[in-house]
């Protein structure tokens, strides 16, 4: 079955190409998403440079990021569900190839408007490969659901956090602010080779006879009210963590630097990093039980105000120790919680309702740091970051509170 079939949503009788293993199909979906990521995050230590260079201001910056995380839900909103008719690997390829394009404009960016256009497409190959890399690895593993979620967050917390790290140290390199990418798209050429001779499997649903495009048309995600309860908890942790996260990536370099008085881009994105970082390895730790939940989000929310604390007192020791503490808070709640709603949707709505999910999640990383840039450009960095963490941790510990409630109702 070749690629241009696949698009057509017309496959060969025939299938050829190579039959990778589980652990090959498995490895190859992990790749795509956490490749994409790393390519959306090495611009997270560059900010600084990119707005001293280009004359951008503070709203700028969060405008340039905004138009990924927009672009991105507005993908997953009307092509989340793509992969489930035109295949799987049909879908990772058009995500990598928005991915080369999008890091092309993005390097080669001498304004505002062609930094953000650059940015939009990197959020739709994001938006491309989330669902049908959840949804491919859940197929891959149908009697381990548990581990497939943690794969997919593994795979995406991985890359989110490793790119303003790696993003910091390509930047070292001749054309601090081309090179990253110039490098990352060889990489993510280079994925394309297996990608296009993968035997690819059939699409799980196959359009009906006649008119085959009416099944990519946006549709309206509906979730079993067995679900629904599990989705909307799910909504609500991804939003804030993803809020924690956006600044991270966006407003926080310039924010950390400030505070241990330095500009040495790597040191910025490897702390930049640090909570996605500790969010990823949270998905190879074991923990169980009716608190975790609870548990995770009271961390999240007491670390989130120590890194106003660590601005307050200088302190790198405590900037990165809030910083892992967070990561570790939400990456243990957000597990569960994503782990509980997969294990209630049916399958053939996997990629639908996890890109839901992500919709939802993904605004948190733009809707909130929009409003912090506005906040930093009328109050100042310091002031508007404060508020910030006060939010957040509010939010946490009543989310805290609430799961709480859920989790002692059986002891009664």
């Amino acid at each position: 079955m070749t690629v241009f079939s696949e698009l057509r949503m017309r496959p060969a009788a025939v299938r050829r190409g190579w039959d990778a293993s589980t652990t090959a199909r498995l490895v190859m979906a992990g790749t795509v998403i956490f490749t994409l990521l790393v390519g959306a995050n090495l611009a997270t230590p560059l900010y600084p440079l990119l707005q001293a260079n280009l004359g951008l201001s503070a709203l700028g910056v969060t405008a340039a990021f905004a138009s990924y995380v927009l672009a991105l839900v507005a993908t997953l909103m009307l092509a989340g569900h793509w992969s489930d008719h035109i295949g799987r690997r049909a879908a990772l390829i058009l995500a990598v190839l928005a991915g080369l394009v999008g890091g092309w404009i993005f390097s080669q960016a001498d304004n505002l408007v062609s930094l953000s256009a650059g940015r939009a497409l990197q959020g739709v190959a994001v938006a491309l490969a989330t669902g049908a890399s959840a949804a491919a690895l859940r197929e891959l593993l149908p009697s381990r659901p548990e581990w497939a979620s943690r794969f997919t967050l593994l795979a995406t917390s991985g890359g989110v956090a490793a790119g303003p790290f790696i993003g910091g140290v390509l930047s070292m390199l001749p054309g601090p602010t081309t090179a990253p990418y110039y490098l990352h798209s060889l990489v993510l050429a280079g994925l394309l080779v297996p990608l296009y001779l993968l035997q690819a499997r059939p699409a799980i649903k196959p359009p009906a006879e006649g008119r085959p495009l009416r099944v990519l048309a946006p549709r309206r995600p509906s979730v079993s009210a067995s679900a629904r309860g599990a989705f909307w908890l799910a909504a609500a942790v991804g939003f804030l963590s993803f809020a924690v996260f956006g600044f991270c990536l966006s407003l926080a370099p310039g924010y950390f630097a400030q505070i241990i008085q330095t500009d040495s881009r790597p040191l910025i994105g490897a702390l930049a990093g640090m909570t996605l970082g500790a969010s990823a390895m949270s998905q190879l730790l074991s923990v169980r039980g009716r608190f975790v939940v609870p548990a995770g989000l009271a961390v999240l929310g007491v670390s989130v105000l120590l890194l106003a604390a660590a601005a307050a007192w200088s302190s790198l020791l405590l900037l990165a120790l809030a910083s892992v503490c967070a990561g570790l808070g939400q990456g243990v709640a957000f597990r569960m919680v994503f782990n509980d709603v997969a294990a209630k949707v049916e399958s053939p709505q996997h990629a639908q309702i996890v890109s839901t999910v992500y919709v939802i999640t993904y605004l948190g990383s733009a809707v909130p740091v929009i409003g912090l840039g506005w906040a930093t450009a009328a109050f100042g960095l310091g002031t508007a970051v404060t508020g910030f963490v006060i939010l957040c941790s509010a939010a946490a510990m009543v989310l805290a509170a609430l799961t709480l409630r859920t989790a002692l109702r059986p002891a009664r």
